[in-house]
């Protein structure tokens, strides 16, 4: 049989603490007032017992007793050495003349016999239950013969008092306990109100984007009294919501000072590296004979200053796109964009197997096509740099698996995967997979910081997942006939 599951909000375990200890109190008083009512009843009942000092069960030993002043269903029983002589109960009155007598002979069995002889002949009440006659309130007391004579009163009526006050107070109580629970329920829901305005708020504090850009925190909650629990949970929650506002403005100050710099840095390294190519391409030109090893060194400064201006155009193009500048939207066909990122990628890696996924119809979106083809050039080249050759690298264009308005452009390879310590910073600004990899043959490590944020400037999201023999890169971006109607963001 299951345990039945307590309740797991404060306000039910509230409700319910205060429903169990009325219970408690009200079974307490139940069972007090129904002990202290059969205690008094017996008392009545041993007092009228008293009072008749076995009369009747004395008069049993000549004709059929003496019955006046004795209530109906009076027992009484005669016995002389521990034997039973007579016995005999009061019948009800027919007539109001009617002095009547003892009531149909009475045969008692055995326990009923030796249940009178063992009372105790002390003129004390005891419960005793006879056989034919029910529960009895028996007094035995020593006759003026050497007999032992035993009287006895009914207790049914005893008995339906005590029951019906036993279901008076089961009625009054549970009617006790739903209004408490009513009224409970009430009650606490008003006074913890404003724990609830608090725990929603820092619900709504959970939901704000915390990792993302300037973010507006709530007011805060306006119970601080520090004499209440809840004003001193509002007052801590209050001061933590203005050292996360300060962490958080300052961050984005240091976010915006940073992007300034990569930008304005980036801008005029543009002009300098642009005189070193010329210079350099100039000085290889010279008619004259060139040293072979001055030679050498120009065409490293002239590669090298080739690698620093993409490097310095992809970290322009990260700032544009941090600052929010919008792209080009113009309709841009998938399918063709990638047939020939492939076969760009083929021609730049032969030693790998590039395969294509397209479907019958050309995919198109509203999108800016330099910009995803940078993507596309991204991920490819991505493939080709960290996998072995003779891997497959399977470029795909259609509908996401999970349906929907959108349009997937994934990048799928058979190679090692990517180490597990790094698959959840993968897209972030100058991450390299192989840290041991000299700078001259890598990359910048912000191929898929790009992918990312141009994903994100379309209305997309950027996701990998990898796994050794399989590594797929996602690009969710939605369908041109639905980006009016969609808010920018990411796909859920």
């Amino acid at each position: 049989m299951a345990r039945p599951i307590p309740p797991v909000t404060l306000r039910g375990r509230l409700i319910a603490g205060l429903l169990v200890l009325l219970a408690c109190a009200c079974a307490a008083v139940g069972v007090v007032s129904v002990l202290a009512l059969n205690r008094s009843l017996l008392s009545g009942l041993d007092h009228q017992l008293t009072t008749s000092r076995g009369r009747f069960a004395s008069s049993l030993e000549h004709s059929q007793g003496d019955t006046r002043g004795q209530s109906a269903g009076t027992f009484g029983a005669r016995l002389v050495a521990g034997v039973v002589t007579q016995c005999g109960v009061v019948a009800p009155q027919r007539d109001t003349d009617d002095t009547s007598s003892t009531g149909p002979t009475l045969t008692l069995s055995a326990a009923d016999t030796a249940a009178l002889a063992a009372l105790p002949a002390d003129g004390r009440g005891r419960t005793v239950r006879l056989s034919w006659l029910g529960d009895y309130r028996l007094m035995a007391v020593p006759g003026l013969d050497g007999d032992t004579l035993v009287t006895g009163l009914p207790l049914v009526e005893a008995e339906a008092t005590v029951h019906r006050l036993e279901a008076v107070e089961a009625a009054v109580f549970a009617v006790a306990l739903v209004l408490t629970g009513v009224a409970g329920a009430l009650w606490v829901g008003v006074s913890l109100r404003p724990l609830r305005r608090v725990a929603a708020t820092a619900r709504g504090v959970t939901e704000l984007p915390l990792a993302d850009g300037e973010v507006e925190l709530p007011r805060g909650v306006p119970y601080t009294d520090p004499r209440t629990e809840v004003g001193q949970v509002g007052a801590s929650f209050n001061r933590m919501l203005d050292h996360v506002g300060d962490a958080l403005a300052r961050r984005h100050a240091s976010e915006q000072r940073l992007r300034r710099f990569a930008a304005d840095a980036s801008h005029e390294l543009r002009t300098p590296l642009a005189a070193i190519r010329g210079h350099s391409e100039l000085a290889r030109r010279h008619p004259g004979p060139v040293p072979p090893e001055v030679r050498h060194a120009l065409e490293r400064v002239q590669a090298e200053s080739v690698r620093m201006g993409h490097l310095v155009d992809d970290l322009l193009l990260l700032a544009r796109l941090d600052a929010g500048r919008p792209l080009r939207r113009e309709e841009v066909d998938l399918t063709r964009l990638a047939l020939d990122a492939a076969g760009d990628a083929r021609v730049a890696g032969p030693e790998h197997r590039w395969r294509l996924e397209l479907p019958e119809e050309p995919v198109t979106i509203s999108g800016d096509a330099d910009r995803l083809h940078q993507v596309l050039t991204n991920l490819l080249d991505n493939a080709r740099t960290h996998t072995p050759g003779g891997t497959t690298v399977m470029v795909r264009v259609g509908p996401p698996a999970g349906g929907g308005p959108w349009v997937e452009l994934s990048v799928a390879d058979d190679g090692p995967g990517i180490p597990e310590e790094l698959r959840g910073e993968i897209f972030e600004r100058f991450v390299r997979a192989d840290l041991g990899r000299s700078r001259a043959s890598g990359g910048t490590g912000l191929g898929l910081a790009i992918v990312r944020a141009v994903a994100g400037a379309h209305g997309g999201s950027a996701e990998v997942e990898s796994r050794p023999g399989r590594t797929v890169f996602r690009i969710l971006l939605p369908a041109s006939h639905a980006r009016e109607a969609l808010p920018s963001g990411s796909p859920t």
